[in-house]
């Protein structure tokens, strides 16, 4: 069963017709087909047809840390899942927060890339938490998000300008919500396995604290907020609540 986006209508038996140039040009019910000697048929059987799929988190690792993913390795595997857009992130080295950099990966991403990658800057130069980057520049340099992931922008000030900043630009502020001081040491979830083990935690209350705030802040502010990597009961309830008073968060599962 497949419904036709332009007609709004559902075919029964889809049958897909696809152009030279690879896109789909109509779907019929194979039922009513008069097929012709020069259509090559192929039979999908069971298998499944959609939009190309988006992830808009990964790490392409370029520039500078290319010995764990690239470009062209990190975008085969993308297209290989059937992923034809991916959004990168700006932990790189050196690190995505100027729009010279962001030209340089754009370009090379054009050239050798095997889906379309859009980039996400910084929102600290340094990914260090203590100045904005250059998000304007890089907003108009293609930029499509800004993010410290990797990192939690402890400064409630410089976060707050940061979404601010990012509002007027139409950018979207990707949160790696976690307190720091909470977590630093810590290898797994903290609780009775890492006790009995002897391995240091990782609270999840680090999540939930940090999630709580951006969101808030996200609601002061009116701009839009994503929380990267969600992984505790806690972080969603605060996002739930968040998304019921109408807030504009959005969220991914780790």
């Amino acid at each position: 069963r497949m419904v036709d986006v332009q007609s709004g209508k559902t075919v029964e038996h889809p049958a897909i017709f696809v152009g030279e140039d690879g896109r789909i040009t109509s779907i019929a019910d194979a039922r009513t087909v008069r097929w012709g000697a020069d259509v090559e048929q192929i039979d999908l059987g069971d298998k499944t047809i959609l939009p190309g799929l988006i992830d808009m988190h990964v790490h392409l690792r370029d520039p500078g840390l290319e010995a764990k993913e690239d470009v062209v390795s990190g975008t085969m595997a993308a297209a290989a899942g059937g992923f034809t857009r991916v959004a990168c992130m700006a932990n790189t080295k050196p690190v995505m927060d100027n729009s010279i950099l962001v030209e340089g990966l754009a370009e090379r991403a054009r050239r050798d890339g095997f889906v379309n990658v859009s980039i996400i800057g910084a929102m600290t130069k340094g990914l260090d938490g203590k100045e904005l980057a250059e998000i304007g520049d890089m907003k108009l340099a293609g930029i499509v998000a800004i993010s410290d992931d990797g990192h939690h922008v402890a400064n409630s000030g410089l976060f707050r300008s940061g979404l601010e900043y990012a509002a007027m630009f139409d950018c979207l502020v990707i949160s790696h919500a976690e307190d720091e001081n909470l977590v630093a040491g810590g290898h797994m979830h903290e609780g009775a396995v890492s006790a009995i083990l002897g391995i240091p935690g990782r609270p999840a209350v680090a999540e939930d604290i940090a999630i709580a705030r951006d969101v808030m802040l996200s609601e002061y502010t009116g701009a839009p907020l994503h929380i990267a990597h969600v992984s505790t009961k806690g972080a969603v309830e605060v996002i739930r609540a968040a998304k019921r008073r109408g807030a504009k968060i959005t969220a991914e599962a780790t």
